[in-house]
């Protein structure tokens, strides 16, 4: 399983008008294509940063797919009042979902990076000792684990079922974020949260 994301920084007075392009253009247009699983989308109103994420049941079926939504790129892109994407793609390593997304769900995304012959390790760990931990978040919906097997970047996204849940997390998560990284020895780039807009990402659980 494999996704490609699309990270935009948008004009937080376009947000309504990207997030409606995507959702009556783009998502009715990519669904169509051989191979495709789900599209999600993720928003901070406040920075403008959004993620569109679109998995694909396999590598080749996303590589396929690259020239075909250059154009709804474009004309997204445009909508959001942005500048020029940041385009990723990635394998989707592991997915648990606990309970299915709601309307008020919210994620939370931390971007690592590790040294690419210890990924068995880290999904190990993810299967072994994170998932158990997340699933006694009170709120907690699903985990997801993406990675590039040849940088050791990953991006691993966690799901609540609204705004509350995830800030009586925060904390908590933080501890166990840090210490999985030092476990791992695994760099840290980023962490944000945002409010899940677009929930049809259909990957099924993968552990």
């Amino acid at each position: 399983m494999h996704a490609r994301t699309t990270t935009i920084t948008a004009d937080p007075n376009r947000i309504d008008a990207g997030i409606a392009d995507v959702r009556d253009n783009v998502m009715p247009a990519v669904s169509g294509i051989d191979g495709y699983v789900g599209l999600s989308m993720l928003c901070d109103r406040s920075s403008g940063r959004c993620i569109v994420t679109t998995a694909w049941q396999n590598e080749q079926a996303m590589a396929a797919t690259r020239e075909a939504v250059l154009r709804m790129r474009e004309h997204a892109t445009e909508e959001f009042g942005a500048e020029t994407p940041e385009v990723r793609e990635w394998e989707i390593a592991a997915m648990h979902r606990l309970h299915p997304a709601g309307d008020d769900s919210c994620a939370r995304v931390t971007w690592s990076r590790v040294d690419p012959a210890t990924i068995d390790e880290v999904l190990d760990v993810f299967r072994t000792d994170l998932i158990p931990r997340m699933d006694e978040m009170p709120g907690f919906c699903s985990l997801s684990l993406m990675l590039d097997r040849q940088t050791g970047d990953n991006s691993l996204t966690a799901v609540y079922a609204d705004r509350p849940s995830m800030d009586a997390s925060r904390q908590r998560a933080m501890y166990i974020r840090d210490e999985f990284r030092r476990g791992l020895h695994m760099s840290a780039i980023d962490v944000a949260e945002f409010d899940l807009v677009l929930h049809h990402l259909r990957v099924p659980e993968l552990v």
